[in-house]
C-alpha cells in the first residue's frame, strides 16, 4: 500500500474512532480512560497524527462493542510483509519523527545498514530463506533509510557499542564497507554518532535495543526489542527515564570526532583482514 493510500486509510480508521465515540455517547477523555490512554492520544488516533497500538485497538473495540473492527482494520493496516508484525508500528512511526535516538548494543542500526550487511545479517538468521524473501527484507530496510536523504529528515542520533564495529556480520569487505559508510554519513554531517567503548565497562541498557522518536505534534515515544519481540512505550514517566538513561550513554561514550576515528579504524582492520585473505 502506498504511503498516500495507506494515510488516507488511517485517516478514515480514525474517522470511525469518532463517530462511533460519540454515538456511545463518551468524550475522548471519557474513551480514554476505558482503553487506558490519555483523552489527547484519543483524539491523536482521530486525526490520524498517531497510530494505537494493537492491545488500544482491542481495547477499544470491548468499549465500543464494534465486533472487531478496529482490531481488523489495524491489522490489515499495519501489515507490512516487509517488516516483522512487532516491528511494524515503529517502522510506521519513523517518517513522523523529527529526532531518532537509538543505542544498538552489537549490530548496526537498519536505517545505517548497507545493502551487504543487511543481507549477511538477514542470511545468518533465516539459513534457509529463499532470495525473494532476504531481497524483500533488504528492499524494507533500504527504504527505510530514505528519511536519513530527505531535506527534511529528522534528527538522528545513535550510539553503537563498539561490539558492533568488532562483531563479523558477512565477511571483512562487508564490514568494512559498513563501516566506511557510517562514517561518510558523518562526514557529511546527515547524522550524529557515538561509539560506547569496550573500557566504558558495564551500562544497564547494554543488551537492549532502544529507540527515542520525537514527534512535531504529539509526545515521544520509546521502541524497545527483544528476541522476536518489540514494545512502543508512551507512558511519559517511562519515556523520561529511557531519556535519562540514554543522556547516560551519551555521557559515557566517546565523542563523535573520536568515534569517527575509531569506526574509520575498524574499518581499516577489516579491509586489512580482505587483503591477507
Amino acid at each position: 500500500m502506498a504511503n498516500a493510500s495507506r494515510q488516507a486509510a488511517w485517516e478514515f480508521w480514525g474517522a470511525e474512532l469518532k463517530r462511533r465515540r460519540e454515538e456511545a455517547g463518551l468524550t475522548q477523555e471519557a474513551l480514554g480512560r476505558r482503553v487506558f490512554v490519555s483523552g489527547g492520544y484519543i483524539g491523536q488516533f482521530e486525526q490520524a497524527i498517531r497510530k494505537p497500538q494493537l492491545d488500544v485497538a482491542v481495547r477499544i473495540d470491548e468499549v465500543l462493542q464494534t465486533d472487531g473492527f478496529f482490531e481488523r482494520t489495524w491489522r490489515k493496516l499495519i501489515d507490512d510483509k516487509r517488516y516483522p508484525d512487532y516491528f511494524a508500528g515503529a517502522a510506521e512511526l519513523e517518517p513522523l519523527a523529527t529526532k531518532i535516538c537509538e543505542f544498538e548494543p552489537m549490530i548496526v542500526p537498519g536505517l545505517l545498514q548497507t545493502p551487504s550487511y543487511a543481507q549477511s545479517l538477514l542470511l545468518g538468521g533465516n539459513p534457509l530463506a529463499t532470495d525473494e524473501y532476504i531481497e524483500d527484507k533488504v528492499r524494507g530496510r533500504l527504504d527505510r533509510a530514505v528519511i536519513l536523504k530527505d531535506a527534511s529528515r529528522p534528527v538522528y542520533w545513535a550510539v553503537l557499542h563498539e561490539a558492533a564495529l568488532r562483531v563479523p556480520v558477512g565477511s571483512p569487505s562487508v564490514m568494512a564497507e559498513q563501516l566506511e559508510h557510517i562514517a561518510r554519513l558523518t562526514h557529511e554531517r546527515k547524522i550524529l554518532l557515538q561509539v560506547l567503548p569496550f573500557a566504558a565497562g558495564a551500562h544497564p541498557v547494554i543488551g537492549k535495543s532502544l529507540r527515542l522518536m520525537e514527534f512535531e505534534d504529539a509526545p515521544p515515544t520509546v521502541y524497545t526489542e527483544g528476541l522476536y519481540s518489540g514494545t512502543l512505550l508512551d507512558d511519559p514517566a517511562v519515556v523520561k527515564r529511557v531519556q535519562q538513561d540514554y543522556d547516560l550513554l551519551r555521557a559515557a561514550a566517546l565523542s563523535p570526532e573520536a568515534s569517527r576515528a575509531l569506526i574509520e579504524s575498524a574499518a581499516e582492520d577489516h579491509r586489512r583482514c580482505v587483503s591477507t585473505t
